[in-house]
């Protein structure tokens, strides 16, 4: 009779496990940025999105809230994913040398801090699977800029744009967990993904057809995310 309860804990600290794994690309992340193997860095990063996107259905599908209750996932996900999602990329930013010289520790700040705002307000996620300001995607967005080739002033112009609006409250759909086109949006992320890999593969010179179809997705992400976001503030209003 005692077997089961402790191998579900097993199991529930196996997940925890798997998502904290994330803490350790970032390591790797974070070496192959300072060693200028700027497509390795990218690889892992795809990795760290991989173990994003899926630990969280493991975690609620195995039940680990009700297997380790006195253990914050939720927190462990916010730390790995600040290190993936936000201090990589800023990193690259400096490293890289993505927008001018003398901006690129301004910008990587202004990326750092807001995102630690936004990792902290209490509505970051609501209960209904939105994320409230921008979402951090700063490994997206800074993977773009570099396949893109875009001038320096402008990738710092974007990316201070984007740090603003971290601020402003516009409510971006949760992709897997979003109650509106959930089946659509996660098969529309899934190619999306696939071309990434591809993309990530083929550096440091990319598919135009492959990098310009790749942008379907975020355009939807980010349309859909507007309009379901406005008719959420009309109906609450």
């Amino acid at each position: 009779m005692t077997a089961r309860p402790t191998l579900t804990a097993v199991v529930a600290w196996l997940v925890h496990l798997y998502t904290a794994s994330s803490a350790v690309i970032a390591l790797l992340a974070t070496v192959a940025t300072f060693e200028s193997r700027f497509r390795d860095a990218f690889f892992w990063l795809a990795v760290a999105i991989i173990i994003d996107s899926s630990d969280g259905v493991l975690a609620r599908t195995v039940r680990v809230k009700q297997r380790l209750p006195w253990f914050n996932g939720a927190k462990l996900d916010d730390i790995v994913d600040y290190l993936t999602y936000v201090f990589v990329p800023a990193l690259f930013v400096w490293r890289s040398v993505l927008v001018p010289a003398a901006w690129t520790i301004p910008v990587a700040s202004a990326m750092l801090l807001s995102s630690g705002y936004g990792f902290n307000r209490e509505d970051a996620k609501t209960s209904d699977h939105f994320f409230t300001g921008f979402p951090s995607y700063w490994n997206i967005v800074v993977f773009y800029l570099y396949v893109m080739h875009t001038s320096q002033v402008l990738n710092a112009i974007i990316l201070l744009v984007l740090a603003v609006f971290v601020f402003v409250p516009i409510r971006y759909l949760y992709p897997s967990r979003t109650p509106y086109w959930r089946l659509l949006t996660i098969l529309l992320g899934l190619v999306w993904g696939v071309m990434l890999l591809v993309m990530v593969w083929e550096l440091p010179a990319v598919s135009p057809i492959l990098l310009w179809g790749s942008l379907l997705f975020p355009v939807y992400y980010v349309v859909l995310s507007l309009v379901v976001g406005h008719r959420r503030v009309t109906v609450e209003s």
